[in-house]
């Protein structure tokens, strides 16, 4: 649409709404209006009654699903629109039957639009996220009031003539609002789909951690990209520009992001081979922990003291992982300690075993052995072996419970630990040598 059309357009708006001005000056108009008015004064009178007493009863309100809440929190919101509505649809139908019906045609227009109103309300309740419901909510308000008042034509005629021509690419307001909720309304049933599609995923038991991740991926990145090229093409955009355009920003961001892909392309290995899966106890350098999640990018790796460690991918593939629970979740555990030589090995050996049984999370079905490993300088050294199968429930505290139980064996059997002793002896000075004395 040219610059003149865009002008006669605007002058034709102009023209109507002048006369629609004009219109309501009538007498029965002006009554109509009065009568609006004076219903909205009443309908925020009595809101604010029920909205005090419905609060009253929504403090008492305990064990209720959220979406009850969410609704009912929306109600009390919109009480007034609600009474509102209410009061212009009675004083309509009264006026229906009292005088003629043209005599209350604002009336019904306006009690169409707020009973519309309200029903966008409980409409949006539907989206989650707050901004974005905010958006679909004044969206719809403007949408339905534009239609009920029969303005939607005009309006749209005029998005149309606000385009920008380029040879024969035209993109014009319109279009680009039409693009954007198509887009949004295909994003959000990707979104369910994904989530539902998750859901169901995560609760066969038949398909590895590890499968189940990368199914969801996959699942999320080819719904929301079939979600945002059709809602282009829905719109009539040329696709064909769009994947040229697409590999020249793929062929720069190749070189320029070259980490963040091999991230990602290690995060698929990490999947498809199943060496890492949510769950699993790794160590990576001097990071402990196991797998809370695996993105795209990163694992997230939570430690005993409550750290989360984000460990890039590609750490996982060319560095040295030690997979606690990788085949199977059973962990051997070693610690030393040294007797003295006094004491009988054979005994030493046998007490330590079964100090080790003692302590709750060592197996019994794997038995604990001890063995000799050197002769010290002043004790006998030991080396007890044991097994666990719960490495998340952590390494060291479980070594201090053995070393505890060993401990009070030890005492309790009169078997001695040796530590390093010095003698330091003092001389008098006449047994010094004469040369230190010189």
């Amino acid at each position: 649409m040219d610059p003149v059309q865009i002008s006669d357009l605007v002058n034709d708006t102009g023209g109507d709404l002048a006369s629609f001005m004009t219109g309501l000056l009538r007498r029965w108009n002006l009554y109509q209006i009065g009568i609006m008015v004076a219903a909205l004064i009443g309908a925020i009178g009595l809101g604010k009654v029920f909205v005090f007493r419905m609060r009253g009863w929504m403090r008492n309100l305990s064990g209720r699903p959220k979406w009850q809440l969410r609704y009912l929190l929306a109600v009390q919101k919109r009480l007034v629109l609600i009474v509102w509505a209410v009061i212009l649809w009675a004083v309509f139908l009264v006026m229906q039957e009292l005088t003629w019906p043209s005599r209350s045609y604002l009336i019904e227009v306006l009690a169409r639009v707020v009973t519309a109103w309200v029903l966008v309300e409980f409409a949006a309740q539907v989206v989650k996220n707050r901004l974005l419901r905010r958006m679909v909510r004044w969206g719809l308000w403007i949408y339905v009031t534009l239609y009920l008042i029969g303005g939607l034509g005009r309006t749209t005629d005029f998005l149309d003539g606000l385009a920008i021509e380029f040879g024969a690419f035209r993109l014009s307001s319109l279009a680009i609002l039409k693009a954007l909720i198509v887009t949004a309304l295909l994003f959000t049933f990707a979104r369910v789909v994904s989530a539902q599609t998750a859901v169901q995923v995560r609760k066969n038991e038949d398909i590895s951690p590890s499968m189940r991740v990368l199914i969801v991926k996959v699942a999320q990145v080819s719904l929301y990209g079939a979600a945002f090229f059709i809602g282009l093409k829905a719109v009539g955009f040329d696709l064909t520009g769009l994947a040229v355009l697409s590999g020249a920003i793929g062929v720069g961001l190749g070189f320029g992001l070259q980490k963040v892909v091999s991230n990602l392309v290690s995060g698929i290995i990490i999947l498809l081979d199943k060496s890492i899966k949510p769950g699993d106890v790794i160590s990576l350098g001097e990071t402990f922990g196991w797998i809370n999640t695996l993105g795209a990018r990163y694992a997230s790796v939570v430690t005993r003291d409550g750290k989360e460690y984000l460990i890039p991918n590609e750490d996982l593939i060319t560095n040295q992982v030690v997979n606690w629970s990788h085949t199977n979740d059973f962990v051997r555990l070693d610690i030393f300690f040294g007797t003295a030589y006094a004491d009988d090995p054979h005994k030493v050996r046998a007490i330590a075993i079964e100090a080790a049984n003692t302590v709750g999370r060592v197996l019994a079905t794997r038995p604990a052995v001890c063995h000799i490993v050197g002769f010290g300088d002043s004790s006998v050294d030991y080396i007890l072996r044991f097994w666990i199968t719960d490495p998340t429930g952590g390494l060291t505290n479980v070594r201090g419970d053995v070393y505890l139980a060993l401990w009070d064996a030890f005492k309790e059997n009169g078997i001695s630990i040796p530590f390093p002793q010095r003698e330091v002896r003092v001389l008098d000075g006449d047994e010094l040598p004469a040369r230190i004395l010189d």
